[in-house]
């Protein structure tokens, strides 16, 4: 028999994507929940992409009711209940070994751009002052936009690589 969490208290933890499950023992749900949860609004943050704080109701009403569910769950269902990462992390933290072999390209491509932004910004913090004003804030405005223009071009090859493998899932059904 599981030693059951206080209604108000549980309520008042799940408030926060995350907190209510660790206070319930489900420690890799809940930071999975608030990893996802901070992570999207350090993103919209730092990238400026406001559009994208619309997924956070999505991941705290989730996470709110799958947290008042387990509370609620009877004692033999709470006893099933797994802890396991939120996206599977866990299967893929086993897979992040092989990642580096097979798209050792493409994970290369990515640090080169990541570092090379780095450097451009760093760059433009000591330019400041030293060229002209109109230059400075036109090389601004295109190192403020090229992180949102490849985080676009990345979701939209993301979907494409999703719609063309369910496509090829369907056409092997038939």
């Amino acid at each position: 028999m599981r030693m059951k969490k206080g209604k108000i208290s549980t309520f008042i933890f799940s408030l926060l994507p995350g907190a209510g499950h660790m206070y319930m023992g489900f420690m890799k749900m809940g930071i999975s929940f608030m990893s996802a949860f901070f992570f999207v609004i350090f993103i919209a943050g730092w990238l400026n992409i406001g559009p994208l704080l619309f997924v956070l109701p999505l991941i705290w009403f989730y996470s709110f009711f799958d947290c008042v569910n387990k509370r609620y769950s009877s004692d033999e269902e709470f006893l099933n209940l797994e802890d396991n990462y939120l996206f599977s992390l866990d299967k893929l933290l086993k897979v992040d070994q092989k990642v580096f072999t097979k798209q050792r390209l493409f994970v290369g491509i990515v640090c080169l751009f990541l570092g090379l932004y780095l450097i451009w910004d760093n760059v433009m913090n000591t330019l400041w002052g030293h060229i002209p004003n109109e230059v400075y804030e036109m090389l601004s405005d295109v190192t403020r936009t090229a992180p949102r223009i490849i985080i676009g071009i990345a979701i939209i090859a993301a979907g494409i690589k999703l719609i063309k493998g369910k496509k090829r899932e369907m056409d092997e059904d038939v």
